[in-house]
């Protein structure tokens, strides 16, 4: 039971330093909006939009998934493996970063045409390729980090980095203004590869057998291996995100698209955060001991139940102040999507259980499986918001992400039971239950009235999961 609690204590420690790196990274986010649009304007937050999205998109390709596959490697490795498996990351990032950026740079006006429908903007696409080799580079040391557990240092680097690349980026934007959009991206970039290089684990010397590039790029093959299904997976998601809103263009307007934007964003980077802050130390732990079928079912059901009371207290007051939360990130123009957003949020709470139970498939290195899931929820994601969106508008939409993760839900579940032979432990059917009867109430009560009805609720909700939580770790 003492170790229990060591354990316990230990993920919300964890959780305390991503939650605030992640409040830092926010704060630095919002402050960089709301400076574009005040000294650029409109057009700034466009452009800012579209190389971020293209350098996302462009970064997802070229590393192959190399950070999970890292971390889970890393998590599973004995002492004596580490200083190989660091190298092998570090060397395999080089070259992935090195030929991105290579495609970027000759691509570049491709990439212009696509995005503006002209070749004038090559030079921009062409100094994204710096950003592109350093992303490859910082995520390499960032895996390394998470892999190993140095997540307090991993999390002091992140913070200088982003804190970094802010105060760097507000005098650019107000003296270069449009010009100051690609630089700002660099200097991100540059902040962050400063602060992770200064800091960057130092491994055992390994004897020159291992040195040599022909082995470390043989370990290299073995990461990226695996790391090719989390490549198609993510290019699943934004196929099945850019078909969407496609459609949502078509049959709606642009401000509607906006509108549905601002709402995934709310709900999916600010109302999940604390999967950010949970998920960091989830799967190198769990990928040490993924071989042990006990363990594993004693770490998710764990995970299940401490992650499930958070999001019943975060969510009933995320659900309850929606409209605060919608005015002070954005406007209150963006008021109309607040069904989508209310209803997305207390599917969220599914999003947690199928979440507790997929990561399984991510530490056992099940590839084929792993993809199969992935492809099956984007098609019912698409299918459920088009049909949805139809009959009932924004709240057909949030109706579509609840049933979209009850269905993901089912397969995970089905996956964990029948395919690995695992269960669930101790109360987690109660505890789930409890989570929802705090949900539920304030998020029908958002629907049929006004979201600030249901505060009451959602701070007796929060109550419940600070005590929950104490008795878990404290056991009073």
């Amino acid at each position: 039971m003492g170790n229990a609690r060591a354990v316990n204590r230990g993920i919300m420690k964890v959780a305390g330093m991503v939650g605030s790196l992640q409040t830092v990274n926010i704060i630095c986010s919002i402050l960089r909006a709301k400076m574009v649009a005040l000294w650029i304007g409109p057009v700034g937050i466009a452009l800012f939009g579209i190389f971020n999205s293209a350098l996302d998109m462009i970064s997802l390709v070229v590393q192959l998934g190399l950070r999970p596959s890292a971390v889970r490697e890393l998590g599973r490795a004995d002492h004596a493996s580490v200083p190989r498996i660091v190298r092998a990351v570090r060397v395999t990032a080089f070259c992935l970063g090195i030929g991105g950026a290579a495609l970027t740079l000759c691509f570049s006006p491709f990439l212009s045409r696509i995005s503006f429908g002209d070749g004038g903007w090559w030079w921009a696409f062409a100094w994204l390729s710096v950003a592109v080799f350093l992303l490859s580079l910082n995520n390499a040391e960032s895996a390394v980090f998470q892999g190993l557990g140095r997540f307090r240092k991993l999390a002091r680097c992140s913070m200088a980095g982003s804190l970094g690349g802010c105060l760097v980026s507000i005098p650019m934007f107000y003296i270069w203004r449009i010009d100051s959009i690609v630089p700002s991206i660099l200097a991100y970039a540059v902040c962050s590869w400063i602060a992770l290089g200064l800091y960057r684990e130092k491994v055992a010397v390994l004897p020159s057998e291992d040195m040599r590039l022909r082995r470390n790029l043989e370990m290299g093959k073995k990461l990226v291996t695996f790391g090719i299904y989390l490549t198609v997976m993510g290019l699943v998601n934004y196929g099945v995100t850019y078909l969407f809103l496609a459609y949502l263009n078509v049959v709606a307007d642009e401000t509607v698209v906006g509108y549905y934007q601002a709402g995934v964003t709310l709900v999916n980077r600010y109302g999940s955060l604390v999967f950010a802050a949970l998920s960091m130390e989830y799967l190198p732990r769990l990928s040490a001991h993924a071989h042990s079928r006990r363990r594993t079912e004693l770490m998710v059901s764990n995970q299940f139940f401490i992650l499930t009371i958070c999001l019943a207290g975060v969510l009933s007051l995320f659900v309850a102040l929606s409209p605060l939360l919608v005015r002070m990130f954005y406007s209150g123009d963006f008021l109309p999507v607040l069904p989508f957003v209310v209803l997305a949020a207390g599917g969220t709470l599914l999003k947690g259980v199928s979440w507790c139970m997929g990561i399984v498939i991510l530490a056992r290195g099940d590839g084929r499986t792993f993809l199969v899931t992935e492809i099956s929820s984007g098609l019912i994601n698409l299918l459920l918001s088009m049909l949805l969106y139809r009959l009932w508008g924004f709240a057909g939409l949030g109706s579509a992400y609840v049933l979209w993760y009850l269905s993901y839900t089912g397969i995970v579940w089905y996956v964990y039971r029948f395919r690995y032979g695992l269960r669930l432990r101790g109360p987690v059917l109660a505890v789930l239950s409890a989570s929802f009867i705090c949900v539920a109430p304030v998020v029908a009560i958002a629907l049929a009235g006004h979201p600030y009805w249901g505060l009451p609720l959602a701070v007796v909700a929060a109550m419940w999961s600070f005590r929950a939580l104490r008795r878990k770790f404290l056991g009073r």
